[in-house]
């Protein structure tokens, strides 16, 4: 039987699911980044099944040369060089689709938390203070929502905003990306011109570091609202505080950070996170949007299946994974 080496917390359902396609989990996942290269080293493990907690590279590669296969359970491939990963003929498989609906409700959650001051209102009626007029929000119904990313992330926010009465326009650099019933797709000057909040979508890569900058955010028309489910290093933190003290930022649920490990940040990171903590229109969340009960079984499903269909040689069934 085929092994695959698992090094991270997985949901336990996913020993039955590897097995029912003749695929054999060895669950390690106290192993530290650095104990890993020995352990594919120790036998022929075809696959390699990673959350975050490793980085993916050629020298690692090497220690596993029969891998056949990574599977990052999640999203993002940032932890993956996939160069390197071409270059030693293995394939990355990752499962967007295992948690999209649960970025897709989060979002729009962050939206209501932010245009209704859910937060604060609920910290002041704990201290006892009841302020209607001064918690009066806003409503999602008739604004322009822009997206910035179309993929497996972008559509499913799109599609749960449908329900909203609001106009969403998109924008992905990637060609082959289409509309569909929920967005338009347009220019990002166009995204500029016309949206009051700006979610983001996108994956990171160095291409995409600080993509959302200080231009781009003065290049909106209108004050914009700002949403990150994506990768904290998408969007220039400080620019974020530039554009809140200068208005043209009106507020910002962060879901991600730049740097995540908060007893690590540098002075200038520690500077920018204490302005943010501070300022009463942005909320936090500690990169929970994909964490759900039910998304933490289905990205086992979604691996087990292009596992599958990649061990059957059926590449079409894997493609955009």
């Amino acid at each position: 039987m085929s092994v695959c080496l698992i090094i991270d917390e997985m949901h336990p359902s996913l020993h039955a699911m590897l097995e029912s396609i003749g695929v054999a989990g060895d669950y390690q996942p106290t192993l530290t980044a650095a104990e890993v290269p020995a352990a594919l080293a120790a036998q022929p493990y075809e696959g390699l099944m990673v959350r975050s907690k490793l980085r993916v590279t050629a020298e690692l590669l090497a220690h596993g040369p029969q891998l056949r296969y990574v599977a990052r359970a999640g999203a993002g491939v940032d932890n993956i060089d996939e160069a390197a990963m071409a270059a030693a003929g293995v394939t990355l498989l990752n499962a967007p689709e295992g948690n999209r609906d649960a970025v897709g409700e989060y979002a729009v959650g962050l939206l209501l938390a932010l245009f209704r001051n859910i937060v604060r209102a609920d910290q002041e009626v704990r201290a006892g203070q009841w302020r209607r007029e001064a918690n009066r929000g806003e409503e999602i119904g008739g604004k322009t929502i822009g997206l910035l990313g179309y993929g497996h992330m972008g559509r499913a926010f799109a599609r749960r905003l449908s329900a909203f009465g609001c106009t969403v326009l998109a924008h992905d650099n990637d060609p082959a990306v289409a509309a569909d019933d929920n967005a338009a797709l347009v220019p990002l000057a166009e995204l500029q011109a016309r949206a009051e909040v700006l979610s983001l979508h996108i994956p990171y890569s160095l291409a995409n570091h600080h993509f959302v900058n200080e231009g781009l955010l003065a290049g909106f028309a209108k004050p914009v609202w700002l949403l990150n489910t994506a990768r904290g290093e998408v969007l220039d933190h400080a620019a974020l505080v530039h554009g809140l003290r200068a208005g043209t930022v009106r507020g910002a649920a962060l879901d991600v950070l730049e740097n995540e490990k908060l007893n690590t940040l540098t002075t200038a990171q520690q500077a920018t996170f204490d302005f943010l903590k501070a300022a009463p229109t942005v909320l936090f969340s500690p990169h929970i949007g994909g964490w759900t009960h039910q998304s933490y079984v289905r990205i086992n499903e979604v691996l087990t299946e292009k596992i599958r269909a990649f061990r059957a040689g059926r590449v079409g069934e894997v493609a955009g994974s």
